[in-house]
């Protein structure tokens, strides 16, 4: 049975606040580590007024600063968007802090729109040399080397772990080529999974940080103590993926009694291709649908993302998962 780990964006709810969401934040990764969930990633997105962890860096001390045990780290750090220098220095110094429990997963796309990337005061074209940033990152987090001029510190010698994110083949191959864990965002872009898991794992060359294929998907996991219950609290999700279609970001709305009347056909088909990957309902419900899922993708590790607008119903969902989990390894 593959170990589950927390995906957490930070939402920020209507009618609160991004103070509230870090707090919130926070607890939900003390609750996580008590279940017994693997890692805790935040993800770096910009200019979106309902997440809150845009300096991901920072989120991630602040998370890691209150827990004891469980891995922490970005899912991920948009490279592009930043020197592989600074990225090293950051992540070099987070591990300075909490040693050994620190991930770094980067991705190739901007986290934002194109005017919000322009502010950023990165060159739209920074994406074309993601391989190479994540070399020269890799290069900065590893050893030393004689007459080396420029030096990570902290960041050199900590050999913090990078992951791959993608959504497409090109991380794929990517990961593969450089012998790197690689995360699938499954969990808003499905439609390529079942293909990229399959040309990593069939391409895959092994380096000094792993000998052996090793792939994470993600997934929406929406649980509570009836599947009605659990379906209405997924209408914040619908709602959140209907809204971007609409080009109407805004914060996490509240659930809603009839999400038929709020979106509009076409807007359905759309949001729930990209929500293909969510399971939502009782813990009966949901343990069927990991199940095949998790045997179908031969997953490694699944992170779990939960948009649910209340925080202790947020906080119920993955303590229902976690008991999910465990009854599953127990009966494996």
């Amino acid at each position: 049975m593959p170990p589950f780990s927390v995906l957490d964006l930070a939402p920020v709810p209507e009618g609160s606040t991004p103070s509230d969401a870090l707090r919130n934040s926070l607890d939900l990764a003390q609750h996580a580590e008590a279940w017994g969930y693997n890692r805790y990633w935040l993800a770096e997105h910009h200019n979106m007024v309902g997440i809150a962890s845009a300096a991901t860096s920072v989120v991630i001390a602040h998370v890691a600063g209150g827990t004891k045990t469980m891995r922490v780290g970005a899912g991920g750090i948009m490279l592009p968007n930043h020197s592989p220098l600074v990225i090293a220095e950051q992540f070099g110094t987070l591990d300075a802090l909490f040693p050994g429990r620190i991930d770094l997963g980067v991705g190739r796309a901007p986290g934002t729109d194109q005017r919000t990337l322009r502010a950023l005061r990165r060159d739209p074209s920074a994406a074309d040399t993601f391989p190479q940033d994540v070399l020269e990152l890799q290069a900065l987090l590893g050893p030393v080397q004689p007459d080396q001029a420029i030096q990570a510190v902290p960041g050199a010698g900590s050999n913090v772990p990078v992951w791959i994110l993608g959504s497409s083949l090109f991380g794929a191959q990517l990961a593969a080529m450089l012998g790197l864990p690689y995360a699938f965002a499954s969990h808003f872009a499905p439609g390529a999974l079942m293909q990229a898991l399959q040309v990593y794992r069939e391409r895959f060359q092994p380096s000094a940080q792993l000998d052996r294929p090793y792939a994470m998907v993600g997934v929406n996991v929406i649980a509570a103590d009836t599947d009605e219950e659990a379906r209405h609290l997924f209408t914040s999700a619908q709602q959140s993926f209907t809204n971007l279609f609409r080009g109407a970001r805004g914060k996490l709305q509240p659930p809603i009694d009839d999400i038929e009347s709020y979106w509009l056909p076409h807007e359905k088909a759309q949001a729930m291709n990209m929500l293909s990957c969510s399971f939502v309902g009782s813990a009966g419900t949901v343990r069927d649908g990991l199940q095949g899922f998790i045997a179908q993708t031969g997953a490694d590790e699944v992170m779990v993302a939960a948009a649910i607008y209340d925080h202790a119903k947020r906080l119920r969902s993955y303590e229902i998962l976690s008991e999910v989990r465990e009854g599953m390894r127990t009966a494996a």
